[in-house]
């Protein structure tokens, strides 16, 4: 096998069969993922540990390759000539390489374009505040805020920096001024490039996702200072992001991050890809607008109540989730299966259904 002429006949028929993921895997045929299945490549031959070290080796530095051996598993990202990028993460499984490869589209959407609520579009609008997308991996987080930071970029001239670890979206300034930086390559970790973001005169602040203590206090003073902050975490709903947040500071210190969390929260935004009945992916989602009634009870830590502020804040432009299931079910986009499978309340989508 020639690694690169094989990767990039994987990589063509991934795209040709619109999928988002590719994986390579010592001992499996390559395998896809299209519209949230995986579907195995049969036809190609079974990959050895020989040859998925090989097919990683056409896409790293040799400083990387090193550092892959050394620490067993490596993220970093992937463009083809016409333009094409990835995410990865090469990864040692049972003493092989194996390697999960995420296509990133080459066109940032607009919100409408990836069927989400109109109201998103406020918070990119902000001057100031923490806006949150959340949900587990390969949800779609990054793209919707991708949309938002694009937004921006067509609508003001802001300084926007980004903290990515790998850089996913690839943006062009129109109006703003666009600066990227990449973890590892352009800045030692998430950490120092926050503190080194306070010195860059920013305006708007895209972290890619929150790891740790010291990322997210960096954050909530950010937005408490006067930027617009937007980052993502791996959290199911609001309530759990809050409680996420504050739980990973020492006992001593929550205090004064719910606090401040109180004061700088713009919205929290949970999103779901639910398959839809006609083919592909349709978006389910939830929405906390931060009003003082959230403030309030951040602050006097009664998070598990806004789940019900969510629920009679529709006035208020909030997306309770187990009602946007149950709307994609009557209109017919998803089943009711799909609809209890991504509920975090099955028995409150009973009601609804």
């Amino acid at each position: 096998m020639e690694p690169k002429s094989s990767l990039k006949k994987f990589i063509n028929i991934l795209i040709n069969e619109g999928g988002s993921d590719l994986h390579l895997s010592a001992g499996s045929h390559p395998t896809i993922r299209v519209a949230g299945s995986l579907i195995s490549l049969v036809k190609e031959p079974i990959l050895t540990g020989k040859e998925t070290l090989a097919l990683m080796e056409v896409m790293v530095s040799a400083k990387d390759r090193d550092r892959f051996i050394e620490e067993k598993e490596l993220d970093f990202s992937y463009q083809l000539e016409d333009g094409n990028r990835f995410r990865c993460n090469a990864f040692s499984q049972r003493g092989d390489t194996g390697i999960a490869m995420r296509l990133i589209p080459r066109e940032i959407r607009t919100v409408a374009e990836l069927n989400l609520p109109p109201i998103l579009e406020s918070f990119a609008r902000r001057t100031q505040g923490f806006f949150l997308v959340v949900g587990p991996v390969g949800q779609g987080k990054t793209t919707t805020l991708a949309s938002l930071i694009e937004l921006i970029n067509q609508e003001r001239a802001e300084h926007i920096i980004t903290i990515e670890d790998p850089i996913e979206y690839v943006f062009e300034a129109q109006r703003s001024l666009i600066d990227q930086r990449e973890v590892k390559i352009d800045t030692k970790d998430f950490a120092t490039a926050l503190k080194g973001a306070f010195r860059q005169d920013i305006d708007v602040l895209f972290i890619g996702e929150m790891r740790g203590p010291e990322t997210m206090a960096a954050a909530v003073t950010a937005a408490e200072t006067g930027h617009l902050v937007f980052s993502t975490l791996h959290t199911n709903n609001a309530s759990q992001t809050v409680n996420r947040i504050i739980d990973s500071f020492p006992g001593d210190q929550q205090n004064q991050i719910r606090l401040q969390l109180a004061s700088s929260l713009a919205g929290i935004f949970s999103q779901r890809l639910v398959p839809r009945i006609g083919g592909g992916l349709v978006p389910a989602y939830e929405l906390l607008v931060a009003n003082k009634a959230v403030s309030n009870l951040i602050r006097e830590s009664r998070t598990h109540e806004l789940d019900t502020v969510i629920e009679t804040g529709a006035k208020e432009g909030m997306i309770d989730m187990n009602r946007s299931l149950a709307e994609l079910v009557a209109r017919g986009e998803i089943s009711a299966d799909s609809a209890y499978q991504f509920s975090i309340n099955p028995k409150v989508l009973d009601r609804l259904l």
